[in-house]
C-alpha cells in the first residue's frame, strides 16, 4: 500500500482524487474491440490501481469495447469506494474494430447516458464527457442534452473531449465545463486548452500521455509523465495499461518525487 495518492491530488468534478489517473481504453481486445484476452488480468489491474496504488480517478468510455470496459469496472470495483471518481464518455459509435465515429444526436446521447448508468450500476455519472463533438449536430443541442440530464440528476458534472478553443467558448455558454480531455504528450506538445483551463481553474486531462508507448521508449515512462506533470498543477494524466508490471512502473515513476 502506498503512502499517498500517486502524484498528489487535485479536485475533479467536486471530488479530491489522485492526480495520476488510470485510463482504461487498453482493457479491451485488439482494435479497442470486445473482451480482453485475459479478463481476470484486466480485473486485477483495475483492482490494483485503486486498492493497491491509491489511484482514485478512473477514466473510461462507453465506446471502449464498446461497453466492455464499463462492465469490467463494475465487476472489478463495485461497490465503488467513496473517494473514487469514475469518469465516462458518450457520443461515439463503433462500427467495427479500429473504427470510431461521433454521434451527437440528442436521442442517442440520452440513450448512451442511460445505458452507462446501468452498466456502471450507479444512479448518477459523476463526470460525463462529450467524447467527440458531432459536426452534423449543433453543439448547443449536444451540450444542451447533457445539461438536461445534469438537471435531472443523471449527470453530476460535464466534461469535453478533443476540443478547440472556439468549442470551449461556445460550450461554456450552455454548461459549466468541469474538465477538458485533449491529447498532450512529449510528441504532441502544444494545446491552447492547457492555458485556457489553467485560467478558468479547470482540470486538464491529457489522454494518450505516453503516446501508446512511443513517448516512453524502452518502457521508461519517467520523462513522459514528468513533462506532463510539470506543465501545471491542473494537469492530471491518465496513462493506461493492461499489464500489472507496467502499472507498477507507472506508479513508481510518479512517486519517486514530490509534485506541487
Amino acid at each position: 500500500m502506498n503512502s499517498g495518492p500517486p502524484a498528489g491530488t487535485l479536485t475533479i468534478a467536486g471530488k479530491t482524487v489522485s492526480r495520476l489517473g488510470f485510463g482504461t481504453m487498453r482493457l479491451t481486445g485488439p482494435g479497442t474491440w470486445g473482451d480482453p484476452t485475459d479478463r481476470d488480468q484486466a480485473l486485477a489491474v483495475l483492482r490494483h490501481a485503486v486498492h493497491t496504488y491509491g489511484i482514485t480517478h478512473i477514466d473510461t468510455a462507453d465506446a471502449y469495447g464498446p461497453h466492455t470496459v464499463e462492465h469490467l469496472i463494475k465487476d472489478a470495483l463495485y461497490p465503488y469506494p467513496e473517494d473514487v471518481l469514475i469518469a465516462t464518455k458518450v457520443g461515439m459509435v463503433r462500427p467495427a474494430p479500429h473504427m470510431w465515429a461521433p454521434h451527437g444526436h440528442p436521442v442517442h446521447l440520452r440513450s448512451c447516458v442511460e445505458a452507462s448508468l446501468r452498466r456502471l450500476g450507479v444512479e448518477q455519472l459523476e463526470l460525463c464527457y462529450l467524447h467527440r463533438i458531432d459536426p452534423q449536430v449543433p453543439l448547443a443541442d449536444q451540450t444542451g442534452t447533457l445539461k438536461a440530464l445534469q438537471d435531472e440528476g443523471k449527470i453530476g458534472h460535464i466534461g469535453l473531449s478533443k476540443i478547440l478553443p472556439e468549442d470551449f467558448q461556445e460550450a461554456a455558454k450552455e454548461i459549466t465545463v468541469a474538465a477538458v480531455q485533449n491529447v498532450l504528450n512529449i510528441h504532441d506538445r502544444y494545446d491552447p486548452l492547457v492555458e485556457i483551463c489553467r485560467d478558468h481553474s479547470i482540470p486538464y486531462i491529457p489522454y494518450r500521455p505516453l503516446d501508446a508507448g512511443a513517448a516512453a521508449p524502452g518502457g521508461d515512462v519517467r520523462a513522459a509523465l514528468s513533462w506532463l506533470l510539470e506543465r501545471g498543477p491542473h494537469i492530471a494524466p491518465i496513462p493506461g495499461t493492461s499489464n500489472p508490471k507496467h502499472l507498477t512502473d507507472i506508479v513508481n515513476t510518479v512517486e519517486s518525487r514530490a509534485w506541487t
